[in-house]
């Protein structure tokens, strides 16, 4: 199974998206673990994830996570509008991309 960390400030509509992420994965038959954080706690979770992806209130701190990353996984900015429509199908779409 694969597991995807969005990382994000407060959790809010970030915990929206992830809900949108599962339902897409679930309606494509696809088995995935989806979760967020905030860029404090990703640390704890950097060795168990295959792809991290930052929503766009949190771009600036895209350096901060790829040092805890250490190039292990990918690690995207989300698209502003698909983060904004909470596009969980695309979003889904792009984490799968860049774990193949």
């Amino acid at each position: 199974m694969k597991k995807i960390l969005l990382v994000c400030a407060a959790g809010m509509s970030t915990s929206l998206l992830v809900n949108k992420m599962k339902d897409a994965a679930l309606e494509k038959g696809i088995e995935i673990e989806v979760f967020a954080l905030p860029v404090s706690e990703c640390e704890s979770v950097a060795d168990e994830v295959d792809v991290v992806l930052l929503g766009p209130q949190v771009r600036y701190q895209k350096p901060q996570v790829d040092s805890i990353i250490a190039g292990r996984v990918p690690v995207e900015v989300i698209d502003m509008r698909d983060y904004g429509t909470m596009n969980g199908k695309a979003v889904l779409e792009k984490a799968i991309n860049l774990i193949s």
